[in-house]
């Protein structure tokens, strides 16, 4: 699957240019003009690179930069800027954008930036390795194939972000057979469900063994998310 990017920027002429780039450098691409319309559009479709006018109306970059990394602290953003001040920079950097790069952008400090941005969202990848997003009828399902702990909090945290933006009844949380979750990492579970019963999400637990349910009464589990016992001989 091609990655998505979204582009936020009011001026049409270069910013049209821009899509044909990104196209033709075979990514999916989204366009918005403004910062509000731009965060809006990633709370809907979830892209996995944003490029945001620093200067962008409405919502400037920097603060659009602010609230798409509270949604999602592991997208990537990378500001375009006419001009990059030393206030503007330290902000950026301190929340974490993967580059900034000045207008008018050319063709090859684009590609080079979006090598590091590929290079950060592979490492991301690699770390987050465990956990696997499908779908099947009426529900999003996360596998969850190694083991959980406290390292696991970011990409389970975005793999359940990614879950709801599917739109399905209910996340199924599937152990695996081998998967496992350490006292921390219930801990993690118990946070991220409650978070997502607050936001009126059902979440089901599926392919657990026996022991692991009496870990998950335990830790409180049980009480935030619907737990289905496997079949005898049908865990995954």
């Amino acid at each position: 699957m091609n990655k998505r990017i979204l582009v936020i920027d009011d001026e049409s002429i270069p910013r049209d240019r821009l899509l044909r780039q990104l196209s033709a450098m075979g990514y999916d691409v989204l366009a918005e003009p403004d910062g509000a319309r731009g965060l809006e559009s990633f709370a809907r479709r979830r892209p996995d690179i944003v490029l945001a006018e620093a200067a962008a109306p409405v919502l400037d970059g920097v603060e659009a930069l602010r609230r798409v990394k509270a949604l999602d602290p592991h997208v990537e953003v990378v500001l375009l800027c006419d001009g990059v001040s030393d206030g503007v920079a330290a902000r950026a950097l301190n929340l974490d954008a993967a580059d900034l790069l000045a207008k008018p952008l050319g063709i090859g400090a684009l590609r080079r930036a979006l090598a590091r941005v590929e290079a950060r969202l592979a490492s991301a990848l690699l770390r987050g390795r465990d956990i696997e997003l499908s779908e099947e009828p009426g529900a999003a399902v996360l596998r969850l194939l190694g083991g959980v702990t406290a390292q696991s909090e970011p990409f389970l945290a975005r793999a359940l972000l990614r879950a709801r933006a599917l739109e399905r009844a209910c996340v199924v949380l599937h152990f695996t057979r081998g998967a496992s979750a350490n006292g921390a990492g219930l801990s993690v579970l118990v946070r991220l469900l409650r978070e997502a019963r607050q936001v009126g999400v059902t979440v089901r637990l599926r392919g657990f063994s026996a022991g692991c349910l009496r870990a998950f009464d335990a830790a409180g589990l049980s009480g935030l998310a619907e737990t289905r016992s496997p079949a005898p001989g049908r865990e995954a």
